[in-house]
């Protein structure tokens, strides 16, 4: 009997050994990536406000549009890195083991810098995952890690730098996880993508680094009569989501077929971004646009009816001719003036129509419904989860194989789960 129970003893260590080791190897490795991502994220985070205001001060920083873009051009080549692919090239490297290069670090903190700097419409979390894919490769890869830990450290670092620039780690481990390929999420990068995102997002915090975070002055739970206006909310954030991949992808595709020459696809893209900004009156659409995300949540104001055309447009324009930043913030401001635009007509708080259209929106052109909605949670809070759950739901299923990222891959139909591998457009 004695001896049974020493066997059976003997053999729960065995079986707990891998695992323990695991984790050991985890807490350490991703512990290491969240505190390198954090730093990082934090900088970053602080050169993009200080970039912010000083365009806002000096408005005619985006006469400089131009020379910023032949700078960045200048640069990337000097470096070798004039066919890089941004943040598909990450999400590349995460599935297919093509670590990004860990040039891809400074460069692209430096082009987005450059780029909010004077004036371009774009985001900085698309950045955020450029640099964290790229240093979190570079890591495993010294840390001599096998090849598939060395792809979850990609993924760490997407989440430690995302965690610590946006203050969303909740979100950061589970959008790294789900955006690689739709249908297919990775658990076991769950508990390094969270160590690493946590550690992060405390050392950002330590740093300086605010999270952003957005006040609804009417939240509301799921009821019978808020349902249907839900529904057709998703359905018309799909939409929109859909219209934004097309904008990219055939702003990019055109500029590509009709100014080879890099050089005068990005003065062209310069010359579009600062005539568009003059015939629209504002520089509101410049940059990320976060006081008018806010404005539109937190007191349910628009800037112009069209505003999410507008951003729509201006971003393409910038991202389009070769100047560097991310999409996710551009969706954000998309989906929150959408929602303050329609919200009234379907008898919703415009706040709270912007709220909810900012997480589905978002669903819609990443095909990740689960972060879409913890993302709802963390920015919001929880009140209102369930119309965001509802909204991401509609949004995920209409958007089809839409999506902002080409290297994404469609592992299963979201129609009946038949699986298809097919890469996203």
């Amino acid at each position: 009997m004695k001896l049974r129970r020493q066997e059976a003893i003997t053999n729960i260590a065995e079986g707990l050994f891998p695992y323990s080791e695991t984790f050991l190897m985890w807490v350490i490795c991703a512990g290491l990536m969240g505190l390198a991502g954090g730093a990082v994220g934090a900088v970053f985070y602080h050169m993009v406000h200080w970039a912010t205001e000083t365009r806002i001060a000096h408005p005619f920083l985006l006469w400089l549009l131009p020379v910023g873009g032949l700078v960045i051009v200048a640069v990337y080549q000097l470096c070798g890195m004039s066919t890089e692919r941004g943040t598909n090239q990450v999400i590349e490297s995460a599935r297919k083991g093509r670590r990004a290069p860990l040039r891809m670090t400074p460069l692209i903190i430096f082009a987005t810098f450059i780029t909010h700097l004077l004036g371009g419409s774009a985001g900085r979390e698309g950045a955020a995952l450029q640099i964290g894919g790229s240093m979190g490769g570079w890591l495993g890869e010294k840390l001599r890690l096998n090849q598939a830990s060395q792809h979850f450290m990609v993924l760490c670092g997407m989440s430690a730098v995302f965690s610590a620039l946006f203050g969303t780690p909740l979100t950061a481990t589970i959008f790294s996880i789900e955006v690689i390929c739709v249908g297919v999420v990775y658990h076991a990068a769950l508990l390094p993508c969270t160590m690493s995102s946590l550690v992060a997002y405390g050392v950002a915090l330590a740093l300086g680094a605010a999270p952003e975070r957005f006040v609804i002055h009417q939240p509301s739970g799921l009821t019978w009569s808020n349902s249907w206006r839900i529904v057709l909310l998703g359905v018309g954030c799909a939409l929109v989501g859909m219209l934004f991949c097309i904008v990219m992808h055939t702003a990019s595709h055109l500029y590509q077929t009709y100014f080879k020459n890099q050089y005068l696809r990005i003065l062209v893209g310069s010359a579009l971004v600062i005539g568009c900004t003059l015939l629209l009156g504002t520089r509101a659409y410049n940059g990320a646009g976060m006081d008018t995300i806010t404005l539109a949540i937190t007191e349910g104001v628009l800037l112009h009816p069209l505003a999410f055309v507008f951003k729509m447009l201006l971003t393409a324009l910038t991202l389009g001719c070769g100047f560097r930043g991310g999409e996710i913030v551009p969706t954000f401001f998309v989906g929150a003036t959408f929602g303050c635009l329609v919200g009234p007509l379907l008898g919703l708080d415009p706040g709270l129509a912007a709220a909810v259209a900012l997480t589905a929106t978002f669903c819609a052109v990443t095909n990740c419904p689960f972060a879409s909605i913890i993302m709802g949670v963390e920015l919001f809070g929880a009140e209102s989860m369930l119309l965001f759950a509802l909204a991401c739901a509609v949004s995920y299923l209409l958007s089809g194989q839409y999506s902002l990222y080409s290297s994404q891959r469609i592992m299963y139909s979201k129609i009946d789960n038949e699986k298809l591998d097919v890469p996203a457009h």
